[in-house]
């Protein structure tokens, strides 16, 4: 089994990023789509605004997440289930289009989620996936995990602290995709803005949403609790009063034809 933990702190950013990737992927002018690794649905329903896509599969690992996304559609041509991007539950050549937007990167072996993703692909048909670019395309990450490594080494030590994610580094997903048999491949960088209203926006996304981290951050004494808050916050408000901010961010983009 190869799935995806679960990240709260992706739907924003997901909606962000949407248009501009389907822009740079491209849409096919008719057949069937699948959207892998779909959370609750924003590319899911970017792709739902081209009339001319017949249908429109959803595949999430969150049983939570698809049945957020049947909630909110009651377009025919949508079909949202649960499902593993790296054994895919359709045959070989049945799609005319397949999206991975913010998936490969927390998967646990991408370069198979690369292969399904070739093999349910008709000839000819396009592949298309985004992830963060690990190395300063994410300065609210930077600013967060940069402050706990300062204060709590410790939370390094015992796996609280994400590690490099696969495929975020430059040319790593191009090579992928070429490893995995894709021809014409191409890249972009897209960018958008991480908007937050104010520093509890920033905070409780960023301990409870990042896998082990809230549970290390709830052990710890009140006072070192209270510590890296205080530092965290620090770094966020830069000297100014609390409100909204906002975080360029840089996510590596390719496309390739089966």
């Amino acid at each position: 089994m190869c799935h995806s933990p679960t990240v709260t702190e992706g739907s924003a950013s997901r909606r962000g990023l949407a248009a501009p990737f389907l822009e740079f992927s491209g849409v096919p002018s008719h057949g069937r789509v699948l959207d892998a690794g779909c959370g609750t649905g924003s590319l899911t329903f970017t792709l739902a605004a081209h009339p001319e896509l017949a249908a429109i599969e959803a595949l999430d690992f969150e049983e939570n997440f698809v049945a957020a996304l049947r909630g909110r559609t009651t377009d025919p041509r949508i079909r949202a289930q649960q499902g593993d991007v790296c054994a895919l539950p359709y045959g070989n050549e049945e799609f005319d289009g397949v999206y991975f937007l913010l998936v490969l990167h927390f998967v646990t072996d991408p370069h198979r989620a690369l292969r399904e993703m070739r093999r349910v692909l008709r000839p000819g048909a396009t592949a298309a996936a985004a992830v963060w670019d690990n190395c300063g395309g994410m300065p609210s990450w930077r600013l967060f995990w940069d402050t706990i490594r300062a204060l709590e080494p410790e939370a390094a030590d015992r796996g609280a602290i994400p590690a490099k994610r696969p495929l975020t580094g430059e040319g790593e997903l191009c090579a992928a995709f070429e490893n995995a048999g894709f021809t014409g491949v191409a890249a972009t960088m897209l960018a958008i803005r991480m908007d937050y209203t104010n520093f509890d926006d920033f905070w409780h996304p960023m301990v409870y949403g990042q896998g082990a981290f809230g549970s290390f951050f709830d052990a710890l004494p009140q006072t070192r609790r209270g510590r890296l808050q205080d530092a965290v916050k620090a770094a966020y408000l830069a000297g100014d009063g609390d409100g909204p901010r906002g975080f360029a961010s840089v996510a590596w983009a390719v496309r390739g034809t089966a």
